[in-house]
């Protein structure tokens, strides 16, 4: 029987994909039996890999030197690196696309209905239980140094880890005041080297090297307003900036679109509110220098990734320690008249990610299997050789098989949510459902149409499709596996939050 992505045109009929749902081929997740959640408990010694897990943030999926369509001008050689020695994970996504919501989903393993961290102005609820829990009860000596973000106010330690090392909120690209367990110090220089610092001289001067070891290096860079090093502030001045297709304001780019799509470039998150005059005092630069300063922002987080690679290598520490590069969400550059995330489409929901394990991994694996945030925690417990535990109710699984080059199927789908924030109130609560080929998005609370694309003949999400008569019996299933699989996991009791924080929600009149 065939799945989503081997239909043509109408697709699969109801009954058909009732039938393939109920004998698992359409199940969600790995097929490996490695990617099963079990009870807890470490399974042997010796694949007790170190794990350092590294976070940027805002770093769009293509924006890597070594990608197709990356600007020409990118310089990021230890990204390439990464892919050339180790694994570049081609369909990597997050199930939310927003800085505190995502970094819970990475830590917990859980989609956002399910750990309750809905925005970025509140703390974790109390009692949320963080994977690096368990390493620590295995053994491991564990360690946070960076961005914490969840909710502004604390930079307090949280549980998971014997180090750390964090700063309040988004915190500042220079001269960072740190809280380093419990005694805050400041620091200067640039944000991304003092914490690349702090990261190599916990594993030189504090590492136990009779134990195993979990870092997670979580940076600022390249959060807006993108602020590059002094070093290389006005390295691709003279770049010529190639501008996306969508970003037209034009009737091809907008007369199949949601409605809300073309009101939101007027927004704090659109292209036109932030090029409308010299008398606006607007807080966002020309696009032209917004998209050079991001670029140098990320050439920057690249070097610093640079050295943490250099020290693994140096010390021999490569031979038994994974390392794992991802974006806490992409971020939009002018396609569909956007800059910022929140959104289902590609530039929002799809991040990097790299992986390298010299002796685990294949030099140069391209994996094509989608995989998620939510799969960052059991596959780093995969590669601490621990089960995990069924307490932990993770909604991830690993993917630890498809580094090693196992043939595993991997997922078929993903699921993505975003819920209306009242800060930001452009962007509609989201709910979103993409196969390899399809992507359907459902907006809640707006007297609007949906979502459909066919991700092969229209990558750049331009023409929906929803529409379209012969897509008819498509979209109906594929709306249907959404909201079945979100009310079986709770995801529908959608949660209201006292408003808190600055309310940005300004739009600018169309010229």
């Amino acid at each position: 029987m065939k799945s989503f992505d081997s239909v043509p045109q109408a697709g699969c009929s109801r009954r058909n994909f009732l039938r393939l749902l109920g004998t698992g081929v359409l199940a969600m997740g790995f097929s490996s039996t490695a990617a099963r959640l079990s009870p807890g408990g470490p399974r042997s010694k010796e694949t007790r890999r170190n794990v350092i897990f590294v976070l940027s943030d805002d770093h769009r999926y293509d924006f890597m030197g070594f990608m197709e369509g990356a600007p020409a001008f990118l310089e990021t050689p230890n990204m390439d690196r990464m892919a050339k020695d180790g694994a570049h994970l081609a369909n990597a996504f997050v199930s939310t696309s927003l800085c505190s919501p995502s970094r819970a989903s990475i830590l917990t393993g859980q989609y956002m209905h399910k750990h309750k961290i809905v925005d970025n102005q509140r703390p974790e609820p109390d009692g949320t239980v963080f994977f690096p829990q368990y390493l620590q009860k295995a053994g491991y000596q564990t360690a946070f140094v960076g961005k914490w973000h969840m909710g502004h106010d604390s930079d307090a330690p949280r549980p998971g880890f014997d180090h750390w090392a964090s700063f309040k909120g988004q915190g500042t690209y220079f001269d960072p005041t740190l809280n380093i367990n419990n005694k805050r110090q400041k620091f200067e220089g640039y944000t991304t080297d003092v914490l690349t610092d702090q990261a190599i001289d916990w594993l030189a001067k504090e590492r136990d090297s009779k134990r195993p070891f979990f870092l997670y290096l979580s940076f600022k860079a390249v959060h807006y307003p993108f602020q590059p090093a002094k070093r290389h502030h006005g390295r691709y001045e003279k770049a010529q900036v190639k501008r996306p297709e969508t970003m037209a304001n034009t009737e091809r780019n907008y007369q199949t679109q949601p409605h809300w799509v073309r009101q939101r470039r007027y927004s704090i998150h659109g292209i036109d509110h932030m090029e409308t005059g010299q008398y606006d005092n607007d807080p966002v630069p020309s696009f032209d220098d917004l998209y050079r300063r991001y670029c140098e922002t990320v050439h920057g987080l690249d070097e610093n990734l640079g050295r943490v690679l250099k020290y693994l290598d140096d010390t021999g520490l490569s031979d038994s320690t994974l390392v794992i590069y991802m974006g806490d969400n992409g971020f939009a550059l002018g396609e569909h008249g956007f800059y910022d995330k929140r959104d289902a489409f590609e530039e929002s929901i799809r991040v990097p990610m790299l992986a390298y394990a010299p002796g685990l991994i294949a030099p140069g694996a391209k994996i094509k299997q989608m995989v998620q945030n939510i799969d960052i925690a059991p596959t780093i417990l995969d590669a601490a050789g621990l089960q995990t535990p069924e307490s932990a109710n993770m909604d991830g699984q690993s993917f630890l098989p498809l580094l090693r080059g196992e043939q595993v199927r991997g997922r078929d789908h993903i699921l993505y949510e975003y819920y209306w924030e009242w800060n930001f109130p452009a962007t509609p609560t989201v709910f979103a459902i993409r196969t390899e080929r399809y992507k359907y998005i459902f907006y809640h609370g707006l007297w609007d149409h949906d979502g459909f694309y066919d991700l092969q003949t229209d990558p750049i999400e331009r023409h929906n499709l929803i529409n379209v008569p012969a897509y008819g019996d498509l979209i109906a299933t594929m709306k249907k596996q959404l909201f079945d699989e979100l009310e079986a996991g709770d995801g529908l009791n959608i949660p209201a939050r006292r408003p808190v924080g600055e309310r940005l929600d300004q739009r600018k009149n169309k010229r």
